[in-house]
């Protein structure tokens, strides 16, 4: 086993906090704009997303923490991390983007260096985390067709529409502007998304 201190994986637990990190100020960023663009969904999804990374970060400080033999005050990071800028749906191009990076590229390489040092459990995290990320990968690509084609609130045939807010449920092509029930906006109704195949309605 590498002497953890001295180990790349040490380096690449840190990166990967770092950009769980980043990944979820930039899922906050992400849901105040879907808010400004007016859909209440789409906010509540990518909070949930923003959780998923800082519980990353969380695994990856604790890994850290407990396999350093002294305290660490400091480690050197050297990565990249996007910064780019847009409306919501390019904003979720990039994302998209990144997201496919962590779950094809990074997270793999980093769990294949874990396990050849001697670190299978630390592997395995690296792994389970590019899973999520996948996960995160499929619904961005569903949200993003479905806006880029303008068919968020539209199907090809009846489907159960559901107001986030009030719970209201009706079964149309189309789901409503205004909720019948509550009166609240149409960027509320959730969103149809097929997690088996990450295909389109």
């Amino acid at each position: 086993m590498e002497d953890f201190d001295k180990s790349r994986t040490k380096q690449n637990l840190a990166r990967a906090f770092a950009g769980e990190c980043q990944d979820g100020a930039r899922y906050q960023f992400l849901a105040q704009l879907a808010e400004q663009e007016g859909y209440a969904y789409m906010k509540t999804l990518f909070k949930i997303h923003a959780k998923n990374e800082m519980a990353h970060a969380k695994k990856f400080y604790n890994l850290i923490c407990d396999n350093c033999s002294c305290k660490q005050h400091n480690i050197e990071v050297c990565g990249g991390y996007p910064f780019t800028q847009g409306n919501l749906l390019d904003s979720i191009k990039d994302t998209i983007s990144t997201e496919n990076s962590q779950s094809e590229n990074v997270y793999p390489d980093f769990a294949k260096i874990a396990k050849d040092e001697g670190y299978p459990d630390i592997a395995k995290s690296f792994l389970f985390a590019g899973t999520v990320e996948n996960c995160h990968k499929l619904l961005l690509e569903q949200l993003y067709t479905k806006m880029k084609a303008k068919k968020l609130y539209k199907s090809t045939t009846p489907i159960k529409w559901k107001c986030s807010n009030c719970g209201f449920e009706h079964t149309a092509k189309n789901a409503w502007d205004t909720c019948p029930s509550c009166d609240i906006p149409q960027g509320y109704v959730e969103i149809p998304i097929d997690m088996q195949s990450g295909s389109e309605e």
